[in-house]
C-alpha cells in the first residue's frame, strides 16, 4: 500500500512544531511549504519554498498530495496583510487543492473568531461569529472557502505548551498589573488546549479521519474548562508565576491594567468565560484534545521556565 503523502503549512510555527514529528512517526511521506523560516528536516520528509499569497509559487504545491494540513496564517494587526495572508492565501491553496484532486483538507483556525464573549459550552453553529479584529475578521473569511469546499476547520481557544509566545507571557503580564486581584474573583470559565494534544487532533484527522466525516468546523478544546483562578494557581505552583490572592470587580481591574500601561484586552481573553464544547472532535478521533492543565503545564515546564521570564 503506498503510503499517504500530508502537505503542511505553517510547519516553522507554533502548532506545526509539535504537528510534523506527529506525522512522521504515522509512517506518511510529509510535504511542507516553506516562505521565510526554516523548517527541520526529517525521515520522509519534502521541503518545498514557496508563497501562498503567490498563485504561481502555489501551482503544483499538491500534485501526488492526498491532504492538506493547513496550519498558516498571520495573527498580527497589518490588514492588508492579513487579508492577503489569511484570506488570498488560503484561498489559493484550496484552489489548488480542488485542482490536484487532493481528497481531504483540514485547517487550524481559531474561537477568537466568536468574539469577546462570554461564551460558556458554546457548541458549534450556537453562537454567530463577530470576530473583533483584523486578525480574527480574515481568519473566519479564511474558513469560508475550506468548509466550502467540505474541508474541516479546528477551532482552539487558547493554546499553550512548548513554543508559546502569546498565552503564558501575556497572563504573565496580566497578574503582574492586578495586585489588587483577579477579576470576579477569577471565576471565568476557559478552554485551554495543550499543543501536543491539538497536534494529535490535526495530525489525526489528516491521517485517519475520513475527509467527509470531519467536514466542518470543530472545537480543538479539551472536556473540562478550568477557571482564571485555577489557571493561576497552577502556572504558579508549576511555573513560578505570581499567585495573585485578592478579587475585585471587573471594571475596577480593568483600571488597574490602564493604570499600570497594560493592555486592558487581556481581561477579555482571561476574565471572561471563554468555554467551548469540544464533544463532536472526540467522537470523530480518539487523538481530541484531552490533557488537564496541571498535566500540560508540567509537561512544558521547562521550556516555560527558560524563555517566560
Amino acid at each position: 500500500m503506498n503510503r499517504p503523502r500530508v502537505l503542511v503549512t505553517g510547519g516553522s510555527g507554533f502548532t506545526g512544531g509539535a504537528v510534523l514529528p506527529l506525522l512522521r512517526a504515522a509512517d506518511v511521506r510529509v510535504r511542507v511549504l516553506t516562505h521565510r523560516r526554516p523548517t527541520g528536516h526529517g525521515p520522509g520528509t519534502e521541503v518545498v519554498e514557496g508563497d501562498l499569497t503567490d498563485p504561481a509559487t502555489v501551482r503544483g504545491l499538491c500534485d501526488g498530495v492526498d491532504r492538506v494540513l493547513h496550519l498558516a496564517s498571520y495573527v498580527g494587526r497589518d490588514e492588508e496583510r492579513c487579508e492577503a495572508v489569511n484570506v488570498g492565501g488560503t484561498r489559493n491553496l484550496v484552489e489548488e487543492a480542488r485542482r490536484a484532486g487532493v481528497s481531504g483538507f483540514v485547517q487550524l483556525g481559531t474561537a477568537a473568531v466568536y468574539g469577546d464573549g462570554p461564551f460558556r459550552e458554546t457548541a458549534e453553529g450556537a453562537e454567530e461569529p463577530r470576530p473583533v479584529s483584523p486578525a480574527s475578521r480574515s481568519r473566519l473569511a479564511a474558513e469560508r472557502p475550506v468548509l466550502a469546499a467540505g474541508g474541516a476547520v479546528l477551532r482552539p481557544w487558547l493554546v499553550y505548551g512548548t513554543g508559546d509566545r502569546w498565552v503564558l507571557p501575556a497572563l504573565l503580564r496580566m497578574v503582574r498589573a492586578l495586585p489588587s486581584g483577579l477579576p470576579e474573583r477569577g471565576s471565568a470559565m476557559l478552554s485551554l488546549t495543550e499543543v501536543g494534544g491539538l497536534a494529535a487532533a490535526l495530525t489525526g484527522l489528516a491521517v485517519s479521519t475520513p475527509p467527509r466525516r470531519a467536514a466542518g468546523v470543530l472545537h480543538a478544546c479539551p472536556p473540562h474548562p478550568v477557571s482564571l483562578r485555577e489557571l493561576v494557581a497552577a502556572a504558579h505552583r508549576q511555573l513560578g508565576l505570581p499567585l495573585v490572592r485578592g478579587d475585585q470587580p471587573f471594571a475596577r481591574a480593568r483600571e488597574e491594567l490602564l493604570a499600570a500601561g497594560c493592555d486592558p484586552h487581556l481581561l477579555d481573553l482571561f476574565g471572561v468565560d471563554h468555554w467551548f464544547d469540544g464533544s463532536r472532535l472526540r467522537a470523530l478521533t480518539p487523538h481530541a484534545p484531552a490533557t488537564g492543565l496541571a498535566a500540560g503545564l508540567a509537561a512544558h515546564a521547562d521550556w516555560y521556565r527558560a524563555h517566560l521570564f
